[in-house]
């Protein structure tokens, strides 16, 4: 059983608290959706729980490995998408795959159906510098999903997709919940986190102001987000 634990985790530069302390337990199969405007700690949590950055407090346990006392089995178990794409622009499509395959000793066939999944297979052989934002979008959730991990975390992952991505994205991450894996994720596409979420959390400047378990609609997410920023 996969199963992620936040305990009291938060994030402060010299004075200025960007992530209040936060508890929470997400269990296998489960996706969390974070929304909130810019500023609302969203990017600073997932790379918190990515290792990207060292918590000011608590700890952050993947199926009871401390990321902090066991840092190499804890992002074994991880994917992980930034909100920007960092590469040797020199490296083709399937370059950059098989790069990320070797750190995980990952078979080739799993490239070769990553690239079918990510519908990149025709451009294999293109320069990631000669990519669209979408395309570049895609091989990122790619080399994230790549090694089947426990735990997939994604910032912004829907930027600059076209409306049949969205839809593909919405699909996959419905497979990977049905796998077994925990999904976490930051968006601004409100019928998006509808229809993936289990659990949304609405932030802002470093809070979370609230949690929404039962989801009706778009509409309700969004009104919940206009009556924070009022907060």
């Amino acid at each position: 059983m996969n199963q992620l634990e936040l305990q009291n985790i938060s994030k402060k530069y010299k004075t200025k608290q960007v992530l209040e302390p936060l508890s929470l337990v997400i269990e296998e199969g489960e996706c969390l959706v974070l929304c909130g405007g810019n500023g609302a700690g969203k990017s600073t949590l997932l790379s918190i729980i990515a290792g990207v950055l060292r918590p000011s407090s608590g700890s952050v346990l993947l199926n009871d490995c401390c990321l902090q006392h066991n840092r190499k089995p804890y992002v074994e178990q991880i994917g992980y998408m930034p909100d920007d794409f960092q590469a040797d622009p020199s490296m083709t499509v399937k370059e950059f795959l098989l790069f990320y395959a070797s750190l995980r000793k990952i078979d080739l066939s799993r490239v070769e159906e990553m690239l079918v999944l990510i519908g990149l297979q025709e451009q294999r052989n293109v320069r990631i510098t000669r990519l669209s934002k979408g395309m570049r979008q895609r091989l990122l959730f790619g080399q994230a999903w790549l090694a089947k991990p426990a735990l997939i975390l994604l910032d912004e992952p829907t930027n600059g997709l076209d409306p049949y991505w969205v839809n593909v994205f919405v699909q996959q991450i419905k497979e990977i919940k049905n796998s077994g894996s925990i999904v976490i994720f930051s968006t601004h596409m409100m019928d998006v986190a509808v229809e993936t979420a289990d659990r949304i959390l609405l932030m802002k400047a470093g809070n979370v102001m609230d949690q929404l378990t039962e989801l009706s609609s778009k509409e309700e997410v969004v009104m919940e987000l206009i009556k924070l920023q009022r907060i």
